[in-house]
């Protein structure tokens, strides 16, 4: 029973996930939207703690309610769902779709147009909208085949999978879920003390991740990846080193009280490197990279490389502890590194753009270098869309949403191109970076 009730459970909570993000992604103000996504998925440490700390109190108990009470807890973040989500908006762009324009225009103007001039940027975003998705759906067939029809496609559909490892084979399931094993190799073995360090792991976590989301809107996404990669490679890299130090004095039966405290400033500092890009900017980049016909559809994919990697790292990392201790390690420094490449060459830049917006980036990475060729050249590069055309890309919102002339906006936006493609999606993806990736692979 507990099991199939386990089953259940874990068949809901992806599908609140998918629908969950995509809702606050087409729901929040273009400034805002890249905080409250971020903070979408940092709430989970709220109720990380609020298990963790139930744990800890029902620790104690002898009986089998040590454990029910949790589970039967868990009853109640569902019940506030299911109260609270028939006063939820509808998404703008979903109304669009189904031809319930005026309903879409009212929410807009309701949560976006908080002012005189807030009736201007409305207008502007309303038409962007209703333009960009009438294009998608046009040439969208509105099934997963659409996910690896084109080349950008399939590139969206290789950095989503690629994302959905990385979050769970980051190392971060080590720590989640056998923190109480890490802490026995080194030789702490209180109960009560390992759920200490386990409550305030999860305060530390939410305090780290709560900053980096405040920073999004400052910091562009590949800069954070770069530094979330790195930083946790090198992390792991010293956990490594303290780790082997402190179990070979804890199997010589001489604890090295210096290497386990080194051993748990490292798990401390594995946090803010983890949540600086795999926690804060997940369902933001998620968001920002998919266009809207096939958003839930890429998450989903997104959670299904989750699951399926977070499935597997249950079952082999207790294996690896058990079988080769500290030299399990070495496994996930590896494979950070790759992450490190792999983060370099294939992640766009995504930072600055309304979510239309992003749906006529640029082929290539341009650098500073790059753009400055351009403007001497007058050379524009190649746009990637659905149907390989070279259309032009129409001025960002913020120019537009300064006429008075919505007629004249309107006009405009119809000579927007077809959407598709962003940095990452165009069908020039080079002989040497595909080589990498297989090499790394």
């Amino acid at each position: 029973m507990y099991i199939v009730a386990r089953m259940i459970l874990g068949f809901g909570i992806p599908t609140c996930i998918v629908s969950g993000s995509s809702l606050i992604g087409e729901l929040a103000y273009p400034k805002e939207r890249p905080v409250m996504t971020s903070l979408f998925n940092v709430s989970y440490f709220i109720g990380q703690i609020i298990a963790a700390a139930i744990c800890f109190g029902t620790n104690g108990i002898k009986t089998n309610w040590a454990w029910r009470i949790p589970s039967l807890l868990q009853i109640c973040p569902s019940l506030l769902q299911l109260t609270f989500v028939f006063f939820l908006p509808e998404s703008p762009r979903w109304l669009i779709t189904k031809d319930r324009s005026e309903e879409a225009r009212a929410i807009l103007a309701k949560y976006h147009g908080e002012s005189d001039r807030g009736a201007e940027f409305v207008a502007a975003e309303f038409a962007q909208m209703q333009t960009t998705i009438k294009l998608e759906l046009e040439a969208s067939q509105k099934s997963w085949t659409d996910l690896f029809k084109t080349a950008g496609m399939r590139r969206r559909v290789l950095i989503t999978s690629m994302l959905g490892l990385f979050t769970q084979w980051s190392g971060n399931t080590l720590i989640s879920y056998y923190l109480g094993d890490l802490l026995n190799m080194i030789g702490m073995k209180n109960s009560t003390d390992i759920q200490k360090i386990n409550v305030s792991i999860a305060c530390w976590s939410l305090v780290c991740a709560f900053t980096v989301s405040m920073l999004v809107v400052k910091i562009r996404r590949r800069v954070m990846y770069l530094a979330c990669t790195i930083s946790l490679l090198l992390c792991y890299i010293a956990w490594t080193i303290s780790m082997e130090r402190a179990q070979t004095a804890a199997t010589a039966g001489t604890p090295n009280k210096s290497a386990n405290i080194a051993t748990l400033f490292f798990i401390y500092a594995y946090s803010p490197c983890y949540n600086m890009g795999y926690n804060a900017l997940t369902y933001t980049y998620m968001v920002e990279i998919w266009p809207y016909a096939e958003r839930s559809s890429g998450i989903a994919f997104f959670q299904l490389f989750g699951r399926l990697a977070g499935f597997f790292t249950t079952f082999v990392n207790p294996i690896g502890l058990k079988d080769v201790g500290w030299k399990y390690l070495i496994s996930y420094c590896c494979w950070l590194a790759y992450e490190v490449v792999f983060v370099y060459f294939f992640f766009p830049e995504t930072f600055g753009r309304t979510l239309e917006e992003l749906a006529f980036c640029k082929c290539h990475q341009v650098t500073e270098k790059k753009k400055e060729k351009e403007k001497k050249t007058n050379h524009r590069f190649k746009q990637c869309s659905r149907t390989d055309t070279l259309p032009t890309r129409p001025p960002p919102l913020s120019r537009r949403c300064s006429t008075n002339n919505t007629e004249r906006l309107a006009a405009s936006t119809r000579r927007a191109p077809g959407p598709r493609s962003g940095s990452m999606l165009c069908k020039k993806t080079t002989n040497k970076f595909v080589c990498l990736f297989v090499f790394f692979g």
